[in-house]
C-alpha cells in the first residue's frame, strides 16, 4: 500500500484475465471496459458472460471497443450484453479519411475502486504464460483513488467514441493529452493533436539523469531524442538494457526496430531478445520509476494513437517491475555486435531500411494529413 494506492503486478497475460473475470464478479455498481482488441473467441466468449451477468445483477456496464483493431468482431456479438441493459460502443468507426487514429488503451475499472491496466487484449494469445502457450505481457491492478480518475478518462473516451471533432482541431490543445497526478502513481493520457505529450515529457526528464534504464517493448522505433538520451546514460557511466521480440506479429515493425540495433549497441546499449514467445509488454524502468501501460516505444504509440500509462514511483511497485523484467530477460538472448553485423545481410538491411522509412516517415505523414480532414 502506497499513500492509499495498492499495486499487484499481473506477470502473464492468465494471470491478469483471470484477476479482471474475479473484479468483474466482484463488481456491485460499474464496470468499465476498455481495449484495442476483442475477438469472437473462448476468452471473450466468458468475458462477454462475465459482463452480462454483472448487468443482469444491476451493475452498469460500459464497453469501448476499437473499430480498426477488433475489426473481425461482429457487433451482434454484443446483443446477450445489450439486452442485459450494457453499453457497448466502437471507437472511431472506420472511414477513409481518419482509420489512422486508434484507441489502443487497454483499461477495467470496477465500481470506481479498482483498476487493471497493461498490454493485454482480449483474445486467445492473451491469455497464456508467455513461455509455453500465448504471448508474454504483462499488466497491474491497482486499488485506490487513481482509479477514479481512470474512470473518468474513460468516460472521456466513450463519450467521443464517434470521433467528431470541432473545426481547427489539428490546432487546438488535445483534450485527450492530460497528466493526472497522485502520490507514487501518476496516469499518463496521450493521444493525436497539439500540446505537450505527458509521456514523452516524462521519459525525458527520467533519462536526463538516469544510470539504470530497462526497456521492454513489443514495437520499438522511439524518437531520436530518446534514442540520444539512451546513448548518454551509457556515455556517464549507466546501463541500458532493451529486450525486444525475436518473433513478432507485426513484422514490418520488427525490421524497422532491427534497423536500429547496429547503431544503439554501437552506443553501448545493450540489446536482447525474447525466445519462447511473442514479446507483446510494455515495460519501463528508469531509475526509481516503473511504467506499465499500453504504449510501445514506437512512433505510433508516441505520436498518433490513444495511450494509457501509469508511471510509479513506489520502491516496492518498482522492485516488483524489475523483477518481472528479469524473469523476461532469463528467457531472452543478449545480441553481440560482431555477431550481428555478420547475420544481418543486405537483404536484411534493406527491408530494415525500407520498414523504418514506412513507420517512422510514411506512417506519421498520413496521420498528419489526416488530423487536417478530420470531420466536424
Amino acid at each position: 500500500m502506497a499513500h492509499g494506492t495498492d499495486i499487484r503486478w499481473l506477470a502473464t497475460g492468465q494471470e491478469d484475465f483471470q484477476a479482471k473475470l474475479q473484479a468483474i464478479a466482484d463488481s456491485r455498481h460499474s464496470i468499465r471496459l476498455e481495449t484495442y482488441i476483442y475477438t469472437a473467441s473462448p476468452p471473450g466468449e466468458t468475458l462477454r458472460a462475465a459482463l452480462t451477468q454483472a448487468a443482469q445483477r444491476g451493475v452498469r456496464v460500459q464497453v469501448l471497443i476499437d473499430a480498426f483493431g477488433s475489426i473481425e468482431l461482429p457487433d451482434t456479438f454484443w446483443e446477450p450484453l445489450r439486452q442485459a441493459g450494457g453499453q457497448v460502443r466502437w471507437f472511431n468507426p472506420l472511414s477513409l479519411g481518419r482509420w489512422g487514429f486508434r484507441d489502443h488503451r487497454k483499461l477495467l475499472v470496477c465500481d470506481e475502486a479498482v483498476a487493471f491496466v497493461g498490454g493485454c487484449n482480449v483474445a486467445p494469445e492473451y491469455t497464456g504464460d508467455g513461455i509455453l502457450a500465448g504471448w508474454c505481457d504483462h499488466g497491474a491492478r491497482l486499488a485506490g483513488p487513481p482509479a477514479e480518475d481512470l474512470a473518468e478518462a474513460f468516460d472521456v473516451m466513450f463519450a467521443r467514441a464517434d470521433f467528431r471533432h470541432p473545426r481547427l482541431t489539428r490546432l487546438r490543445r488535445s483534450a485527450f493529452r492530460r497528466q493526472m497526478p497522485h502520490p507514487d502513481c501518476e496516469i499518463l493520457l496521450t493521444g493525436p493533436g497539439r500540446g505537450r505529450n505527458p509521456l514523452k515529457k516524462k521519459l525525458h526528464q527520467d533519462l536526463r539523469a538516469a544510470r539504470d534504464v530497462q526497456l521492454v517493448s513489443a514495437y520499438f522505433l522511439p524518437t531520436w531524442r530518446i534514442r540520444r538520451e539512451l546513448g548518454r546514460v551509457v556515455r556517464r557511466g549507466g546501463r541500458v538494457q532493451i529486450l525486444l521480440g525475436a518473433k513478432s506479429d507485426v513484422p514490418v515493425a520488427q525490421f524497422a526496430a532491427r534497423s536500429l540495433y547496429g547503431r544503439l549497441m554501437r552506443a553501448g546499449i545493450e540489446i536482447y531478445e525474447y525466445q519462447p514467445q511473442i514479446l507483446h509488454a510494455k515495460l519501463l524502468i528508469i531509475d526509481g520509476a516503473a511504467y506499465i501501460g499500453s504504449a510501445n516505444l514506437d512512433n505510433r504509440s508516441l505520436h498518433i494513437n490513444y495511450e494509457l500509462m501509469l508511471r510509479l514511483s513506489n520502491p516496492a511497485a518498482v522492485q516488483g517491475a524489475r523483477e518481472l523484467f528479469a524473469r523476461d530477460l532469463s528467457h531472452a538472448l543478449r545480441l553481440e555486435p560482431r555477431a550481428w553485423r555478420q547475420a544481418n545481410s543486405l537483404w536484411q538491411k534493406l527491408k530494415q531500411r525500407w520498414a523504418y522509412f514506412l513507420l517512422a516517415r510514411v506512417d506519421p505523414l498520413l496521420a498528419r494529413r489526416q488530423l487536417r480532414h478530420l470531420d466536424t
